[in-house]
C-alpha cells in the first residue's frame, strides 16, 4: 500500500522537477511513512510513498524490468501475484524481488495495456516506458484506490491524493461549479470529477496513456453490466448458494497475504460477520477485531459485534463515539480533500485509529450492500414502484404541482413530489440531498444553471436490466467508489493502515450481480440468499437483525447536546455566498431544523457545514 505521484511533461524534466516531485511525494507521507522512491527520466518523472505490506527487504519501488526500459510506482496489492510470478517465471522473465510490486513490469511487458485484465486486487499505478515513450496508468475495476489527474500547458500530473495533485505550480486550486453541484446533490463528489476544476479522477475499471504531456481519452476495460445481463436461473438456489459461499471463502482467502499482522472491522453487520467467520475459520487462531459504537439507542451496534466476537474468540476491540469528537472533523475533511458530507467518515476514522495501534492491515465488509441488494431503500424503491405508477400515467403533474404549493417542512410534501417522478428519476431523487428543485432555492440561478445530472451515463448502462439490478448497478458505478470507498481508503491511510475489501474481489462481484434479481431481495428481506448461506455459521440474531446503517446520531447532537453548532460553524455564510449561495435559504434551513429537529434537515447543513471547511481548506493550499 503507497501513494504514487508523477508527472510527463512536453519537454524533457530538469533538477527543479525532481523537487517537485519530492514536495508532492511529501505529502502522501501518511500513505507510506516506510519508504520512498523516484525515477526521472525524458519527460517523465515518477515518485512513491511505501506502507511495507509484501516483501518488507526487496520490496522497494520503483521497480524496473531487466534492462530498465519498464519502471512501476503502484498502491494497493494483487493477491494472484504469486501465480502470475509462476507464469511469467515460466515465459522467461527474471525477479529480482519477491512482491507483488514487480509482477507489473513484467505482466506490462507480455500483455501491454491488457494487462489490466489478469490482476486480481486492488490497484492504482503507473507505468513508464521508455521504448513506447508512453505513461501508462490504471485503476483497479470498483475503484478500491484512487487516482487523480490533471492536464496542464505543461504537461500531465497525476497522484493518489488531490493535496500531491495542487503542490504543482501548474494546476490552480480553483473550484469547479459543476462539482460543487454534484456534490450538493449526493454529498460527495462522483467520478470523474474533482472539487477542483481541471482536475480528474480516473474512473473505476480504466486505463490511461499518456505521451509528451498529452493524454488520450481514459479506455474502459471492465463494468459490472454484462454481469447483471447474464443471471443465472433463480430456480438453482441450493446450488448458487453452494457456490457462493466457495466463492466468498476464496475471496477472503486471498486477501490474507501478507507480512505483518492484519484484523478486521466488525460492525455486527451480515457482511463484516461474514468476513471475521471466514478469516477465523482460515486462520485457526484468535484474529483482532475492531468495532465503533454510540450511546444513542438506535444508533449502537457495539452488542452485536461482542457477540460476534465472543461467538469466534477474537482479540476484540472497541471505542465509544462522542459529540467531542467531532473536534476531528478539520482532521477528516484534511485526508478526504474534497467535501464529503457522509458524516460516517469521523467514526471511520476514529476507529482506523484504534486498528493501527494493534495491526497495520484490517479486512472490512464494505460492498455487501451493493453486491447483496442490502440497503433499505431498495425495498423502499419497490414499494414506490407500485405507487409510482400515479406519475406514470399521467398525474405526475398534477403530484408535483400540488407538492409546491405546500410549504417547505411539511410532513408529505417531498413525498408526493418523488411519487410523481418516472422510476430512475424517482430513486436519484430519494438518494439526494439537494435535489435539482431544492439546489434552485439553495443557490443563486448563475450557480444553480446547469441541470444535468452526472450519473445520467450510469443510469443508461443499466437500461434492460431488472429493476433491482439497475439500482445495484448504479449504486457499483457511483456510490460506492465515490462515498464508501473513498471513505474506508482516506481515513485508514490517514493512520497509515492498510483496508482490504474482500467482498470487492471481482470474480465474487462477478458471480454476485449474476445472482437473480429474487434471490437478491425477497418479499421485502434483504440479502436473502447471503443470509440463507450464512445460517448456522455465523450468530442467529445477527441475521434476524434489522438492518441498521453505519450512521451518526448527528440530530441527536446538534438538537439536544451541541445546540448552536450549524450558526457557530457557518458563521455569516460569506464563504458559501461567495461560491452562489443564497444566505436566507440557509438560514431558513436552520430555523426549519431548530423548529422540527428532522434528519433531511440535520443532513443537509451537515452537508454545508463540510463544505464550507473544505473550501477554508482549499483557501489556504500553496501551490508554489
Amino acid at each position: 500500500m503507497c501513494g504514487i505521484v508523477g508527472f510527463s511533461l512536453r519537454d524533457s524534466v530538469d533538477p527543479s522537477h525532481g523537487r517537485l516531485l519530492k514536495m508532492m511525494n511529501d505529502s502522501l507521507r501518511h500513505r507510506g511513512p516506510d519508504d520512498e522512491g523516484f525515477h526521472l527520466e525524458g519527460p517523465v518523472g515518477i515518485g512513491m510513498r511505501r506502507l511495507s505490506i509484501i516483501d518488507l527487504k526487496t520490496g522497494d519501488q520503483p521497480i524496473t524490468n531487466e534492462d530498465r526500459s519498464v519502471w512501476v510506482v503502484f498502491n494497493g496489492e494483487i493477491y494472484n501475484y504469486r501465480e502470475l510470478t509462476a507464469e511469467l517465471l515460466a515465459k522467461g522473465h527474471r525477479f529480482a524481488t519477491a512482491s507483488d510490486t514487480e509482477v507489473l513490469v513484467h505482466l506490462y511487458e507480455e500483455y501491454g495495456e491488457e494487462c489490466v485484465r489478469r490482476l486480481r486486487g486492488m490497484f492504482a499505478f503507473a507505468i513508464w516506458d521508455r521504448s513506447r515513450g508512453t505513461l501508462f496508468l490504471a485503476r483497479d475495476r470498483l475503484g478500491i484506490k484512487p487516482l487523480y489527474y490533471a492536464e496542464t500547458p505543461k504537461g500531465f500530473v497525476f497522484a493518489s491524493e488531490l493535496k500531491a495533485i495542487v503542490r504543482s505550480p501548474w494546476v490552480s486550486p480553483q473550484l469547479s461549479q459543476r462539482a460543487l453541484r454534484a456534490y450538493l446533490q449526493y454529498g460527495y463528489v462522483p467520478d470523474p470529477l474533482s472539487i477542483l476544476e481541471g482536475v480528474a479522477k480516473l474512473p473505476p475499471g480504466h486505463t490511461l496513456s499518456i505521451r509528451k504531456g498529452r493524454a488520450d481519452a481514459p479506455r474502459s476495460y471492465w463494468h459490472s453490466t454484462v454481469y447483471f445481463q447474464d443471471a443465472m436461473a433463480p430456480s438453482q438456489e441450493q446450488e448458487t448458494g453452494e457456490a457462493l459461499w466457495a466463492r466468498l471463502q476464496d475471496a477472503v482467502r486471498s486477501h490474507l497475504v501478507s507480512d505483518v499482522p492484519l484484523g478486521a472491522f466488525l460492525s455486527g453487520g451480515v457482511d463484516s460477520t461474514a468476513v471475521v467467520a471466514i478469516m477465523a475459520q482460515e486462520l485457526g487462531v484468535p484474529i483482532k477485531t475492531f468495532s465503533v459504537g454510540f450511546r444513542e439507542e438506535g444508533y449502537n451496534e457495539l452488542p452485536y459485534a461482542r457477540r460476534v466476537a465472543e461467538w469466534f474468540g477474537t482479540e476484540h476491540h472497541e471505542l465509544l463515539v462522542e459529540p467531542g469528537d467531532l473536534g476531528v472533523l478539520e482532521d477528516v475533511l484534511s485526508a478526504l480533500d474534497e467535501p464529503f458530507a457522509d458524516a460516517s467518515a469521523i467514526p471511520t476514522y476514529l476507529v482506523s485509529k484504534l486498528a493501527k495501534q494493534h495491526v497495520k492491515v484490517v479486512l472490512s465488509g464494505d460492498g455487501g450492500d451493493e453486491l447483496f441488494a442490502g440497503y433499505d431503500r431498495y425495498v423502499v424503491d419497490r414499494r414506490r414502484r407500485r405507487l409510482g405508477i400515479l406519475g406514470d400515467n399521467g398525474l405526475g403533474g398534477p403530484l408535483r404541482r400540488m407538492s409546491v404549493t405546500l410549504p417547505e417542512g411539511t410532513p408529505g410534501k417531498n413525498y408526493l413530489y418523488n411519487l410523481s417522478l418516472p422510476r430512475m428519476e424517482r430513486y436519484l431523487d430519494s438518494i439526494s440531498l439537494f435535489p435539482p428543485r431544492a439546489l434552485r432555492d439553495l443557490l443563486e440561478p448563475a450557480a444553480a444553471s446547469d441541470s444535468a445530472t452526472e450519473f445520467d451515463a450510469a443510469v443508461r448502462a443499466g437500461e434492460g436490466l431488472d429493476p433491482l439490478s439497475r439500482l445495484q448497478e448504479l449504486d457499483l458505478r457511483t456510490y460506492l467508489p465515490g462515498d464508501i470507498l473513498t471513505k474506508v481508503d482516506r481515513m485508514s491511510m490517514a493512520h497509515s493502515l492498510e483496508a482490504r475489501v474482500p467482498l470487492l474481489d471481482h470474480p465474487l462481484v462477478e458471480f454476485a450481480c449474476r445472482i437473480p434479481a429474487a434471490l437478491r431481495l425477497r418479499s421485502g428481506e434483504t440479502k436473502y440468499l447471503l443470509k440463507r448461506v450464512l445460517r448456522g455459521r455465523v450468530p442467529g440474531e445477527v441475521l434476524a437483525r434489522p438492518k441498521q446503517g453505519f450512521g451518526v446520531p448527528l440530530e441527536s447532537w446538534f438538537a439536544e447536546r451541541l445546540p448552536g453548532f450549524f450558526r457557530d460553524q457557518l458563521g455569516d455564510g460569506r464563504r458559501l455566498a461567495g461560491v452562489g449561495f443564497r444566505l436566507s435559504s440557509i438560514r431558513h434551513l436552520m430555523d426549519l431544523f431548530t423548529r422540527s429537529r428532522r434528519q433531511d434537515h440535520c443532513r443537509k447543513l451537515w452537508a454545508l457545514v463540510a463544505l464550507d471547511r473544505s473550501m477554508h481548506q482549499l483557501s489556504k493550499v500553496s501551490v508554489r
